[in-house]
């Protein structure tokens, strides 16, 4: 990877809101999304970032589909250091996720930091369905990234967006150095990285 590739991953950061609430549904992604597109100040401007990523949120499972918000779970975005003021105005905003209320807090920045291992909750991919074209296109976006990482596709899983039902996989990439590690988190793979889709984070 490129001198150039390895500053500006250094400049990427995660932006952790706390927030509270109750429940959520556990395929949250597109819902969390529109909501956030919607809030005043900060919706128009994350409606035409390109580079934005919106990690899912966290929680304990509470019932089948369905997660309860915990004092640790948090609303995640991944973006440059520099279009932090962007998002602060969603600090202090109640949003509604499929009839779910959630306010948001505070946030906290970190750095994005190296590991031998990444894991993604979900990736997608077109054709996602068809595991061996999955794989396929994921070794092409790594070669194309210039990552030498080994890539392990695990559980399936189901999403829907808007009307549309998507498959996702879970998906392992280990043996990393750390400016790939760095890259990789930058970069993303798949698709729908705006609804928690191909979003990296260490996994040792």
């Amino acid at each position: 990877m490129s001198q150039g590739a390895q500053q500006s991953a250094s400049h990427t950061i995660d932006v952790a809101f706390r927030i509270t609430g109750d429940r959520i549904p556990v395929d949250h992604g597109y819902a969390l999304y529109a909501a956030l597109a919607r809030v005043p100040g900060a919706g128009p401007w994350l409606h035409d970032a390109s580079l934005v990523a919106i990690h899912l949120i966290r929680g304990h499972y509470a019932a089948p589909g369905v997660l309860r918000v915990t004092p640790t779970s948090r609303l995640t975005l991944r973006l440059a250091a520099a279009e932090l003021p962007y998002i602060l105005p969603l600090a202090g905003q109640a949003i509604n996720l499929d009839g779910h209320s959630l306010r948001i807090g505070v946030p906290q920045t970190t750095l994005l930091r190296p590991a031998t291992s990444l894991y993604a909750h979900a990736v997608t991919t077109r054709n996602g369905h068809d595991e061996a074209r999955f794989d396929a296109e994921i070794a092409r976006q790594l070669d194309g990234l210039e990552i030498a990482g080994k890539p392990i596709r695990g559980k399936r899983r189901v999403l829907h967006i808007k009307d549309k039902t998507v498959v996702a996989h879970t998906l392992l990439v280990t043996e990393l150095t750390a400016a790939d590690a760095l890259h990789l988190q930058k970069a993303g793979l798949g698709g729908r990285r705006k609804m928690g889709c191909g979003i990296f984070m260490p996994a040792d």
